[in-house]
């Protein structure tokens, strides 16, 4: 007899149960591998993405299975408001999705109707087939499908701000998420992600999803930032990326690394020997 299984929690779940602000990080690699040393950092959450790296359903579900069984909710931040990828995407087992680029309740409402089936939304049917389903071994999925799958929508752009209020009053809609850079970029500030407009635009969104009784989250990776949002009533934010980690860690070491041996270069070019053909020592 097959295994019967249950589905993880849902981030939305992790939010409403769990006190205090969630602390994601970004996986951007593509790699399952580093997928999952970031799963066993103690972050609470991870942001898959597919929208600005190079990810793809087979990679995305590599990753979701190197992550699993790891104390941490993963999200997958979809390319793109599609109701095709949305469903692929959902098929493979993501049951946590982040859509980019929604900017009023109208696209708002067509995220929700792409994640539920019929008569509630336009998702296809395809359990027998899929991982979400576990192939039918989770018990009664279509009719639990709902209850296994969160939405948040990202707010981006001068528009979607303007429109937070319904965008948040959009019933299936969980959560909303800040993006700074590309909203910074809508209001003419591009690359500056803490400039006094951009920060207050943010912190508009904070407030209007407390009042809607909603989690909402933003990306912070300067701390200086970061903190203030959180204060500010961010109930979970990004605070690093894989790739950037890796980046800055690896030019540190480089630089730090490279200094000593400049400097005992530098050092040893001053001593020669009698033998060396006027090559220093160090050679």
């Amino acid at each position: 007899m097959s295994f019967r299984l249950e589905p993880e929690r849902t981030f939305r779940d992790a939010l409403a149960q769990e006190p205090g602000a969630k602390i994601g990080l970004w996986v951007c690699s593509g790699s399952p591998l580093v997928a999952e040393i970031m799963a066993g950092s103690g972050a609470d959450w991870l942001l898959i993405d597919t929208e600005h790296s190079p990810n793809s359903l087979e990679s995305v579900l590599a990753q979701l299975q190197a992550v699993h069984g790891y104390p941490v909710v993963p999200v997958v931040r979809l390319p793109w408001n599609d109701v095709v990828l949305i469903k692929q995407y959902l098929d493979l087992g993501a049951q946590n999705l982040l859509i980019p680029m929604v900017n009023d309740a109208e696209q708002a409402r067509a995220a929700v109707a792409a994640v539920r089936y019929p008569p509630h939304g336009v998702r296809g049917v395809g359990s027998a087939l899929a991982r979400a389903a576990r192939w039918n071994r989770i018990p009664d999925y279509l009719a639990r499908a709902n209850q296994t799958i969160s939405l948040t929508v990202q707010i981006e752009t001068t528009e979607a701000v303007a429109n937070v209020e319904e965008i948040l009053a959009v019933d299936g809609v969980d959560a909303i998420f800040v993006g700074p850079s590309d909203l910074a970029a809508s209001m003419g500030h591009l690359g500056e992600q803490e400039h006094p407009e951009v920060i207050s635009a943010v912190e508009r969104c904070l407030a209007a999803a407390r009042t809607a009784g909603k989690p909402a989250g933003v990306n912070a990776f300067v701390e200086a930032t970061a903190r203030p949002y959180l204060d500010a009533g961010a109930r979970f934010v990004l605070v690093g990326a894989d790739v950037a980690i890796l980046a800055r860690s690896s030019e540190q070491l480089a630089e730090r690394f490279g200094t000593v041996t400049a400097r005992r270069t530098a050092d040893d070019g001053g001593r020669r020997t009698a033998d060396d053909g006027g090559r220093p020592a160090s050679y």
